[in-house]
């Protein structure tokens, strides 16, 4: 866990380079398998682990992160360093900036960043399978996807590469990668964090976040990345809690909300049984438990996905090989078809599906159609999260509908692929906070995620649940073995 070791740090019973040259030999073990980077970083990082050691040995403060490894979504900027969002048209990208994320981790508290992790291309997808650079495998089961579109990231947690990485949730993209291999994802507020520097997809959905092995590493990230940022408009001028000092406090006066529409159709067995022995565990620990109802939850999966199309087509327009982006060697035509051959050949598949579906949504005669009436029924499942929140201060549900689907199983079914968000996407429509830990495995040993949903900017109390909750399970230790099939 990375607490334990920066206090071994600061014992000086361990250094930053050992640490480092642990993580590099663990990459070069299972990279192959896992496929969980795009670019790596490997040789800085180990020169400025040095650099942070002798720091130290001249008995110098660094910052609070002293050193660890990180793994970066590769669609957040780091200064002069690829950043691709694992697509064909951005492979040449070298951002001129560091995302305030960036900044705030890497150089004011002094993380160290051994590489950007691959991703479902601009973060479009479930399963980190829509990516110009191939497939992430899941490590509890190398024929499993390991979620997405923060699956490199997650992988890159769960199998010892780095200790603390970054993903992005647009509906989902955080924590599903982290129920299914088994590791801490969190969804701050919509605002908590910057999102500057991010390469957006959905601007009013997105929002940066840590995927860790333990609650407790998730709260230190959180307390770090969280903040008003001039650079960033939509950033939230609220002061962020100290997470870390929160998460002891008793249970014995939380209200826990159990959304009965969660546990419906589509549900694993397995997954629903895992759920609610948590849920005991958290009544046994003092919390008490009652139902709740978000009624237009039915509606989320088509609502999100128009909102988010719609503005991914607006977002990605710029790429068009003249201000962003690879531009085509054929420059036959006007601009028009030089550009339209430019997206064709340089976007994959489900990124220009959704380009076609967000902008047939926005255009004349369909815009009140589709796009209006979607923002219409966000306001509904919004206020559908305001009022629960008045009866309890969490809700609690599994984070995914079940446990990791076969690579290739749901690639050319979309629309099955769409409806895995369906527990997840709400949280994204109304902006409120989420956590997404593991809580048990399935019969054939692979991870289920449990998501405790919180009130707007209260993420000391759900990761309060999270951390008592780990605590009790005892399970967030174990380690993926990275073998092929079930069982």
């Amino acid at each position: 866990m990375g607490y334990e070791l920066i206090e071994k740090i600061k014992d000086g019973n361990i250094k930053i380079r050992d640490i480092l040259e642990s993580c590099s030999k663990r990459i070069d073990e299972v990279e192959p398998q896992l496929h969980s980077f795009v670019t790596l970083n490997i040789e800085k990082s180990l020169s400025k682990a040095k650099y942070y050691d002798d720091q130290l040995k001249k008995g110098k403060k660094i910052g609070k992160l002293f050193g660890l490894p990180l793994a970066n979504k590769d669609l957040i900027c780091v200064r002069d360093f690829p950043t691709t969002c694992s697509s064909k048209i951005l492979q040449d990208y070298r951002p001129p900036y560091n995302a305030t994320v960036i900044e705030k981790l890497i150089e004011a508290e002094n993380a160290i960043h051994v590489g950007n992790t691959n991703m479902d291309e601009f973060a479009m997808g479930g399963s980190t399978e829509n990516s110009c650079y191939g497939p992430t495998y899941n490590p509890w089961d190398l024929t499993r996807v390991p979620g997405g579109s923060s699956g490199g990231s997650a992988t890159a947690v769960a199998s010892g590469q780095a200790i603390f990485a970054l993903g992005s949730d647009t509906g989902g993209s955080i924590r599903c990668p982290a129920a299914f291999c088994g590791v801490v994802g969190l969804k701050p507020t919509y605002g908590r964090v910057s999102r500057y520097g991010l390469v957006a997809f959905a601007n009013s959905l997105d929002q940066i976040g840590p995927i860790t092995k333990c609650v407790r590493d998730s709260a230190l990230v959180l307390e770090i990345i969280s903040g008003k940022d001039p650079l960033d408009s939509t950033s939230v001028n609220i002061k962020a809690d100290k997470y870390t000092e929160e998460l002891k406090k008793p249970l014995e006066k939380c209200v826990i909300g159990v959304p009965k529409e969660f546990f419906g159709e589509g549900i694993e067995s397995e997954v629903k049984n895992a759920i609610y022995k948590s849920i005991e565990k958290l009544e046994s620990l003092g919390a008490t438990t009652t139902e709740i109802s978000i009624p237009h939850l039915e509606f989320t999966i088509a609502t999100y996905y128009l909102v988010c199309m719609c503005e991914a087509s607006s977002n990605l327009a710029r790429f068009d090989g003249l201000r962003y982006g690879k531009g085509s060697d054929d420059l036959s035509g006007d601009v028009y078809s030089t550009i339209s051959r430019t997206r064709g050949k340089n976007f994959g598949p489900e990124v220009r599906r959704r380009i076609y579906l967000g902008t047939y949504a926005l255009s004349a005669g369909y815009y009140d159609m589709f796009y209006i009436k979607a923002l219409k029924v966000r306001s509904l499942i919004k206020n559908d999260f305001v009022e629960a929140f008045k009866q309890c201060d969490a809700l609690v549900c599994p984070t995914m509908p079940s446990t990791a689907f076969k690579v290739g199983s749901l690639i050319k079914d979309p629309l099955e692929m769409y409806t895995q968000d369906i527990l997840t996407c709400s949280i994204n429509l109304a902006g409120i906070p989420a956590l997404s830990i593991p809580c048990g495995f399935d019969s054939n040993n692979l991870p289920i995620g449990f998501q405790i949903i919180g009130n707007y900017f209260d993420e000391k109390g759900i990761l309060n649940i999270g951390y008592q909750l780990e605590q009790e399970l005892g399970i967030f230790r174990k380690t993926p073995s990275l073998h092929s099939g079930g069982g």
